[in-house]
């Protein structure tokens, strides 16, 4: 045990979280799950909000184990979801509980900003990132219309992993790939914009400072040694944004690569050196976040499994009761590209019902209504598959290398049939997996840091070696498929 590096990562997404312990061996990375925790949002005051309390009680409890376990860490990471952030006050303590981007707060906030504030092709040619209503900015502002006590009186923003590596160390910091989801970011400069931090009447100095993925932020509190019987053990700035750790993740042998981060959202880029601010971004609403190792994910947020998830909600107990495989497999079997919707269309963002929004955009387009759950699902696939490939010929405009194959991460990557439409829409060789992405990248990073792996594609070579891809070629009638793109933009376009 003595001589091998130990890396805990806290990996906390919008629903639940985990804490993972890794270790290299013989060139491979093995991992161990220690805890699955649930992360609740709390409906009260009319708001919605994140419990950080529970989320640093399940942290201590990981890190308790390792400590009764008598392992020796090397360090560690957190990553977390991204927009979020929570206000310290003067005396050090947390003012409130952070508000979490679901929070109806910032409905209208955006259009209003854009009006009256800051124009949104000055804010886009400031930070590259795409407009959503709950970026931090929007909800900035609309916490300084509402009066927030919490925004009136705080020393110090962190984003969320940040406040948790606070809460671990004492120490401060705006971790860069975590500050890049805020639309404040300004990526030339590397820094958060003062003008746009100011237009929401906040100031840079409360912001902690910038730090690259792989810094050390500080070492774990006496408090937090006592509690875990662990020692002094550093805390590093991994890529705090779960995205950004996931796609540090990417099993890529070289730059010439796409990749799909596939879960409820799904997020389709390519690694860049610099971020791309043009015309045709801003007509796109492409976003430039950022990377490892002064990279930039240049990517499209799409919808994703989302439209599957809450359908699925809606079904009788019975369907509900059928496996993924089954119920996808039942969908296998309907008329291919009998209904197309488009996945980011606004009516899907949050209906009431998604079954019923999915029919109404049908008979509004003049298409075969689905009906079953086998329907329903088949479009769903048929549609995604079909957003895939517009958003992947954007990217190949973009890129100024060539795209050779494209790889599937995250939860989805599990998905056969969608990977296997998503291999016959782009017509690109497809490589899918790892499933747990973010905490691998998270520990990669840690290793980086302690000086274990040199740079990325040392890392990402390790990550290969480490886990399982499935390889997807192209194998459907690409005839069918381009003629079923047309239909896909001629239904999008009348939309």
């Amino acid at each position: 045990m003595e001589n091998k590096k130990y890396y805990f990562a806290v990996d906390l997404g919008a629903t639940s979280g985990r804490t993972i312990l890794g270790t290299l061996v013989g060139g491979k990375l093995e991992q161990e799950e220690l805890t699955r925790f649930p992360n609740n949002l709390i409906e009260t005051g009319g708001h919605f909000y994140w419990d950080i309390y529970a989320l640093y009680l399940e942290m201590i409890k990981g890190l308790q184990i390792v400590g009764k376990r008598g392992i020796d860490l090397s360090s560690i990471g957190i990553d977390t979801w991204g927009v979020d952030f929570v206000f310290i006050g003067d005396d050090d303590a947390i003012l409130r509980n952070p508000m979490a981007y679901r929070d109806p707060h910032t409905f209208g906030a955006m259009e209003e900003y854009l009006s009256h504030v800051v124009p949104q092709r000055e804010v886009y040619d400031i930070t590259g990132i795409q407009f959503m209503n709950f970026n931090s900015l929007f909800q900035l502002y609309a916490m300084g219309k509402a009066n927030n006590s919490a925004m009136q009186h705080c020393k110090k923003v962190l984003f969320m992993p940040d406040a948790l590596s606070w809460m671990l160390t004492g120490e401060a910091v705006c971790e860069y790939t975590i500050a890049s989801t805020s639309q404040m970011l300004d990526p030339r400069t590397g820094d958060l914009s003062e003008k746009l931090i100011e237009s929401v009447g906040m100031k840079r100095s409360q912001f902690g400072r910038m730090v690259q993925p792989g810094t050390q932020i500080g070492v774990l509190t006496e408090e937090v040694q006592k509690m875990t019987g662990l020692g002094a053990v550093p805390v590093i700035a991994v890529a705090g944004h779960d995205t950004g750790s996931a796609v540090a993740a990417v099993p890529a042998k070289d730059k010439h690569f796409a990749y799909l981060s596939s879960g409820t959202w799904s997020l389709m880029g390519i690694e860049t050196q610099d971020a791309i601010i043009s015309d045709r971004s801003y007509e796109l609403n492409f976003t430039n976040e950022g990377g490892i190792e002064g990279t930039t994910r240049f990517l499209k947020n799409i919808c994703g499994m989302w439209l599957y998830e809450r359908c699925r909600k809606e079904w009788p107990e019975e369907v509900r009761q059928l496996s993924h495989p089954e119920l996808q497999g039942s969908a296998m079997q309907v008329e291919a590209f009998r209904s197309i919707i488009n996945p980011d269309d606004k009516a899907f963002a949050n209906p009431p019902s998604m079954i019923e929004a999915i029919q109404q955009y049908c008979r509004e387009t003049n298409q075969a209504v689905p009906e079953t759950p086998a329907e329903i699902c088949r479009c769903i696939f048929d549609s995604l598959a079909l957003r895939y490939r517009q958003v992947f010929g954007w990217l190949k405009e973009f890129a100024d290398f060539n795209l050779t194959v494209l790889h599937v991460i995250g939860g989805g990557s599990l998905n056969k049939y969608l990977t296997q439409f998503t291999a016959d829409a782009c017509g690109v060789e497809v490589l899918a997996g790892p499933q747990e992405c973010t905490a691998i990248g998270n520990m990669m990073l840690q290793a980086k840091a302690s000086g274990d792996v040199s740079d990325i594609w040392a890392m990402r070579q390790i990550i290969a070696n480490s886990v399982e891809m499935v390889p997807y070629h192209p194998a459907g009638d690409k005839a069918a498929w381009d003629q079923a793109y047309e239909k896909y933009l001629k239904i999008t376009n009348q939309k």
